[in-house]
């Protein structure tokens, strides 16, 4: 026979950061909370967020941050728990953050910090935590869920979905998420990675001897551009804005650098006219890493000096420098992508409860639905804010 996990007013499964953070909120409602997960511990991913310094939130979150579906989606629970109200809890449990640039804010200290302040907030709501539990089933009858683990079984009215997507899986990382879904009939927008470094192919194979320079550009994937570091690596093109852009791409479309996104029009010319002996390389020097710029100027094969350049190659020149195309041939995969895009529907979902419109008392949270944010805290504010939407409706 069986263990029991006794019966409760909701089960969540995945003690991430939309888990611990909904069970918490739910559990200082009065409700009796059950977190469920595999793992041996509980919010692995935070721990190795931001370096492990964990950029918990976002002060510029806003809906347009986003990617879904239905981009409208994410407006509701966004605005009724935002970056400000979980900048307060932090700060009541005293822990000192700072913030980088761009709105990312981080602990000054460690990521720990924030899984103490989840588990604190849970342990205030009296939720029974269950780690190591492998579910082997999760059942539906009567209005009632029941889910069968390896350290027993448990029921509840409400099930709580948060095992979020298979991004990371050396951290344990599935698409269980998706498999419950499928189990009880919701729609998935296909889930692929995002946040995600870029593989170049052999033809551009050139761009490799540059692994491990960076330098700020403005990348671009079709009509959405973000300025901030690229760096290239053996395998192909990284760093923040590569990631950011990332998200947007699409297998069989190119993506556009600029290399040198604050030169004014025109700048090759004025060059020419105030220093024509200078050549391209030298003049890229004072901008780009050294090895970048060489590698820049050979590409493009101007004549040694400026002077000698008429001004219609110098446009060329400036032009292709403005919007290097690339073609990658795929990304690092999942192995490497800090979150997914896709996921659980927000067809089927409420979005002011995160409950299902099909199943009562069925809830998908934070990565495993189909919102995915900026990099940057965005998806960190999702986790929160769809979490508390959910905990309120418990």
């Amino acid at each position: 026979m069986q263990a029991s996990l006794g019966t409760h007013d909701a089960i969540l499964l995945g003690a991430g950061a939309a888990g611990m953070f909904c069970a918490a909120m739910a559990g200082q409602r009065g409700r009796k909370v059950l977190l469920l997960d595999h793992a041996e511990a509980p919010g692995k991913k935070i721990l190795i967020s931001g370096g492990g310094r964990c950029n918990f939130t976002n002060l510029g979150t806003a809906p347009d941050r986003y990617l879904s579906a239905n981009p409208h989606f994410a407006k509701s629970a966004l605005g009724r728990y935002t970056a400000q109200d979980f900048l307060a809890l932090v700060e009541r449990h005293g822990i000192a953050w700072h913030e980088k640039t761009l709105g990312q804010l981080f602990c000054d200290g460690s990521a720990r910090q924030i899984v103490e302040m989840l588990l604190g907030e849970c342990a205030m709501g009296s939720v029974r935590l269950q780690l190591g539990a492998t579910i082997t089933a999760v059942d539906h009858a009567d209005g009632r869920f029941r889910v069968t683990t390896s350290k027993g079984v448990a029921e509840a009215p409400a099930l709580v979905i948060a095992t979020g997507g298979p991004a990371i899986p050396k951290l344990g990382a599935t698409g269980f998420a998706y498999e419950l879904a499928r189990r009880f009939g919701l729609k998935l927008v296909e889930p692929r990675p995002a946040l995600v470094p870029l593989t170049l192919g052999p033809d551009q194979a050139l761009f490799r001897e540059l692994s491990g320079v960076s330098t700020p550009v403005a990348a671009r994937a079709g009509k959405t551009a973000f300025r901030e570091a690229a760096l290239f690596t053996h395998r192909g093109l990284s760093g923040p804005a590569i990631l950011q852009v990332s998200s947007y791409w699409r297998h069989g479309e190119s993506i556009a650098i600029d290399f040198l996104p604050d030169r004014p029009k025109g700048w090759l010319r004025d060059a020419k006219r105030t220093e024509p002996r200078l050549g391209l390389r030298g003049l890229l020097n004072r901008h780009l890493p050294e090895r970048l710029a060489t590698t820049l100027a050979e590409r493009i094969a101007l004549p040694a000096e400026l002077g000698n350049c008429r001004d219609a190659l110098l446009e060329q020149a400036e032009a292709q420098l403005a919007g290097w195309r690339f073609l990658p041939n795929g990304t690092e995969g999942f192995a490497k992508a800090e979150v997914t895009i896709g996921g659980i529907s927000t067809a089927e979902l409420s979005s002011q409860t995160m409950e299902s419109r099909r199943v009562p008392g069925l809830y998908a949270i934070g990565e495993s639905v189909d919102v995915t944010g900026w990099l940057g805290g965005y998806n960190f504010q999702w986790a929160w804010a769809s979490g508390w939407a959910a905990a309120q409706s418990i």
